[in-house]
């Protein structure tokens, strides 16, 4: 049992979106974006148990009883590991679209873990906080994997395997390297997403996509954008999974015909992403790539983005952060001053044609 004196009464947290899977990484690799996040708020309050006060952004989807909604779920597999009796309050606010591919569970499971370990000063490893935000992705998901919580959690490009214990490793990229994302209103459960994928699949396929996932993260490391361009290929999922997003097609033709190193589903869609090498080049793909949707009448969300290596971080009201460097986080920071965190508008070089 843990038994700290808690100096804080309440915090505020940010968790980035991400993309997984990169291709052949299937269920195993993902890398966090610096343009939209999930934010958490969690309170000490003098009712045991834990209370969900608020939900902001999920248009009237998510549960509030603590027992079914994925925040709260990831806390309290904390709570009664280490005994604690503390009671909790927690607002959610929605900032990534459910169901968009860009890890919407994943973020609020780890906003949620990584703020109560501030909050109660649980001096809990990244590590340990990694198990308990799986415990509210599997409720989401139906399946354990990694490949959105673990870049969540510890920012940059991530490889995760295993389930006990899972293993995690940080791998090095260029750090110009640009995603260009483009999410259409259309909601792909993750769930579903993956009962249309076949249980087996032929030898041949697996080596091959065994193959393009190594030779992707062989060349991440090494820089080499001409292999990383001809690596993110899915033979196994994307082949299934394109029929379920209308513009696939279209997305993918507009992103390679304007200079992208390959086009694909992010999770398990809609949203897609394509990888460049500049601003000005991912900025033009993006536009491209909005062009495509609106040709069939599909509303969107669009993001140009770079990698963010920072993962969650704690939004400090009224006080500059120290991760100002990321531009997200600072605009954050600067708004939390004088607005209610209700109000505040989340990230740069985003496009909102859903209204």
């Amino acid at each position: 049992m843990i038994d700290k004196k808690i100096e804080k009464k309440k915090i505020i947290v940010c968790a980035p979106a991400t993309v997984s899977n990169v291709g052949p990484g299937f269920d195993i690799m993902g890398f966090a974006l610096d343009v939209v996040s999930d934010v958490i708020e969690l309170s000490i309050s003098k009712t045991r148990g834990i209370i969900i006060k608020k939900i902001t952004g999920d248009g009237g989807k998510l549960p509030y009883d603590p027992k079914l909604n994925i925040a709260s779920v990831a806390i309290q597999s904390i709570l009664n590991k280490y005994k604690i009796k503390t009671g909790l309050e927690l607002k959610i606010h929605k900032k990534i679209g459910i169901g968009s591919g860009l890890g919407s569970s994943g973020a609020s499971a780890v906003a949620a873990v990584f703020a109560l370990n501030k909050l109660l000063d649980l001096s809990l490893s990244k590590k340990e906080l990694l198990v308990h935000a799986l415990t509210g992705e599997i409720l989401s998901s139906g399946s354990f994997h990694a490949d959105n919580v673990a870049p969540c959690l510890y920012g940059g490009f991530v490889i995760a395997r295993g389930s006990s214990p899972i293993e995690t490793l940080q791998i090095e990229y260029p750090k110009k390297l640009y995603c260009s994302l483009v999410y259409p209103a259309i909601e792909i459960k993750t769930s579903e997403a993956r009962k249309i994928l076949p249980k087996k699949i032929p030898l041949g396929l697996g080596v091959e996509q065994a193959a393009n996932a190594s030779f992707l993260i062989a060349g991440l490391i090494t820089k080499n954008y001409k292999i990383i361009s001809s690596s993110i290929k899915d033979v196994f999922a994307e082949p299934k999974r394109a029929k379920l997003i209308p513009c696939y097609d279209s997305v993918r033709e507009a992103a390679l015909l304007n200079g992208a190193f390959n086009c694909n589903i992010s999770g398990s869609g809609p949203t897609m992403f394509a990888f460049s090498d500049s601003l000005m080049r991912a900025e033009l793909i993006t536009k491209k790539m909005e062009l495509a949707v609106k040709s069939f009448r599909i509303k969107y969300k669009s993001y140009t983005s770079k990698i963010n290596q920072n993962g969650p971080v704690e939004i400090i009201e009224g006080k500059s952060n120290e991760n100002e460097k990321n531009h997200f986080v600072s605009s954050i920071t600067k708004k939390a001053k004088s607005q209610d965190i209700d109000e505040i508008i989340f990230g740069i070089n985003t496009k909102n044609n859903y209204e």
